[in-house]
């Protein structure tokens, strides 16, 4: 018999990329007394690691709850970015409504529709959340409209369209459920989540089924399975059953070792959890998203959405650059491997694969973004290794023709760069297929373009709109092969010999193009240390110093002047290979590289191709 649970509520926070989520979850954690009032806490208190802080993004979903009269909220702060979809696609099926933020400025972006979307296909009640009212340019009025406008274009029952709609400022810790209201807390959408969100509702007499939802990793307990109680109670020491609705061959006997639940930002260990609650468990090492813990009398596994594909691959290699295991700690293939197969733990969307070579992986992930995260974290764990450029993964259809991925691409840009923007994309099979004018003198862009064709696309626009303007994508299925596309119009300047380079050697290097490395660095055979102007590639000699003679003393070298070089960060150096180089990733530089190092080889297998 089912039956609902009061004292609980399961939500989403969903929205695109910098609409205010991990803020709005920080106002509620501090209203609801979590922290004391003389606490210290930081903000965005949710993004807890190094990355998430320092780019202000979200990218794996996290779990919290408060307490708001007596009722608890389990929270979950979902991923804005495209890349991250996979961890928000998952979360949904643990939560009986969603709180839907959209900033009161710039409204309905392409991921609020995606996230949107897959909310609305699981039939959850969305509270639309219009946040950052306090903005001087706000205008929450045209918002409301185009997130109605949405709903009606994505199909929206009728209750789903009667939403209610919720203004806040989340930084400055108010909500209103009106615009001429006072604003003083955050009770109004408390209020709000408890009287729209349904009860979640289970049969506490049937057998246990927990779908788990989230895996954490932990060092010292290994893997956690998150899910929520859908029917029966779960005790520790109890006697389960392990299924996967979609892998019949997952059936396994396991025992419950560990139980916690969630409170402010800690978890809790509890003996027993009922239906609706949301629950950690540890103990199972080998536990996976979409499998179901089931009592062992009659188990039956509860289906699970398939997780979306990967769109694009990279090769991670085992560095062999004259400068390798200099600066790192871990430089092995051994070591390079079990990484990539311990981040398959947490991350979903990923795919790792062994090659021909036991020195390279095969990477596979959602997109730039997501890849570069994980080259990153790598880094600062001390690892060394190259990767090669960014390719997307292609489908064969029933007929044998090729499929690429797709993806549409909203641009906003001051109106006189619209024109150089329409050009690029056009170049790089882009289709245009809306053009609006916003306001304030800003253009819309709206492209179908091949995911290929943006690789790399990102720097080039924003030196393009001089760093004013904004550009969202999101996947957008397969489509058919659209032809081929030129990446880079300039060749590379590439070191001639192994040294350092010096002052005399890079001044006449910098006639040539644009560098990427100044005096006294350690160069080799086969680095690229900058950008032709031409389309051509160069070899330079940049440890040349200067002959000396009785007339010419040292001391004239300090007369040239170095124009200071181009200092690429991870995602300038993954945009700016070509399909022949390498980027040689250390915890202390960045190192770009032709994959083949010796001058002969290279012109050999460039005559061979």
């Amino acid at each position: 018999m089912k039956t609902k649970r009061e004292d609980i509520r399961n939500i989403a926070i969903i929205a695109h990329v910098d609409h205010g989520k991990t803020t709005l979850v920080d106002e509620l954690l501090k209203q609801s007394g979590v922290f004391r009032s003389n606490q210290e806490v930081a903000e965005r208190v949710m993004d807890s690691n190094d990355i998430e802080r320092e780019r202000g993004i979200t990218i794996l979903s996290k779990n919290t709850a408060v307490f708001y009269k007596d009722t608890k909220i389990n929270i979950i702060d979902t991923p804005g970015h495209a890349d991250f979809g996979g961890e928000v696609e998952r979360v949904l099926k643990m939560v009986n409504g969603v709180v839907l933020v959209v900033d009161a400025f710039e409204g309905a972006m392409p991921q609020t529709k995606f996230v949107l979307k897959k909310a609305l296909e699981l039939d959850l009640p969305v509270i639309v959340c219009i946040n950052k009212i306090d903005r001087p340019e706000a205008r929450p009025d045209d918002v409301i409209d185009e997130v109605l406008e949405l709903l009606m274009d994505l199909d929206a029952s009728d209750e789903q369209l009667d939403c209610p709609f919720i203004y806040a400022s989340a930084k400055n810790g108010y909500a209103m459920k009106s615009l001429d209201d006072e604003p003083k807390d955050m009770e109004p959408l408390f209020e709000t989540i408890i009287n729209y969100i349904p009860a979640p509702e289970g049969d506490p007499d049937a057998n246990t089924q927990v779908l788990i939802s989230t895996i954490d990793y932990n060092e010292y307990v290994g893997r956690i399975g998150v899910g929520k109680v859908d029917n029966g109670s779960l005790k520790v020491n109890q006697e389960c059953v392990l299924l996967n609705a979609h892998d019949p061959s997952v059936n396994k006997k396991v025992k419950i070792s560990k139980l916690y639940e969630f409170d402010g930002l800690k978890k809790v260990e509890v003996n027993e959890a009922g239906i609706g609650a949301i629950v950690a468990i540890s103990g199972i090492a080998d536990i996976h998203i979409g499998d179901t813990i089931c009592a062992p009398e009659k188990p039956v596994a509860i289906p699970f959405q398939k997780i979306s594909e990967p769109t694009i691959a990279m090769t991670f290699v085992v560095n062999d650059s004259p400068l390798a295991g200099q600066e790192g700690k871990f430089v092995t293939s051994r070591h390079l491997r079990d990484r990539l197969f311990r981040e398959l733990n947490t991350d979903v969307s990923l795919r790792v694969e062994d090659t021909d070579n036991a020195d390279s992986f095969k990477v596979s992930g959602r997109g730039e973004l997501h890849l570069s995260v994980l080259i990153e974290n790598m880094r600062r764990e001390g690892f060394e290794f190259a990767v090669s450029k960014a390719e997307v993964l292609y489908k064969k259809d029933d007929n044998g023709k090729l499929l690429e991925p797709m993806e549409l691409a909203y641009i906003d840009v001051p109106d006189e760069f619209s024109g150089a923007v329409i050009e690029k994309l056009s170049q790089r099979k882009g289709e245009l297929r809306n053009m609006g004018t916003s306001n304030g003198g800003y253009t819309r862009l709206e492209f179908s373009i091949p995911s290929r064709g943006l690789i790399g696309y990102r720097g080039e626009f924003m030196t393009d709109t001089k760093g004013n303007g904004i550009i969202n994508t999101i996947f957008d299925g397969y489509g058919p092969y659209k032809g081929d596309i030129q990446y880079r119009k300039q060749g590379s300047l590439i070191a001639f010999e192994s040294g350092e380079s010096i002052t005399y050697g890079l001044y006449n290097a910098q006639e040539r193009g644009t560098l990427f490395i100044g005096p006294g660095e350690k160069v080799y055979a086969g680095m690229v240390i900058g950008q032709n102007g031409k389309a051509e590639d160069i070899e330079l000699n940049v440890c040349k110093k200067k002959q000396l003679t009785n007339t010419r003393s040292s001391s004239a070298d300090e007369a040239l002047r170095l124009t200071p070089p181009r200092i690429l960060s991870l995602e300038q150096a993954l945009d700016f290979i070509d399909t022949d180089e390498l980027l040689e990733i250390t915890p202390e530089n960045l190192r770009i590289r032709k994959k083949i190092l010796d001058p002969t080889m290279r012109k050999r297998a460039a005559r061979n191709n």
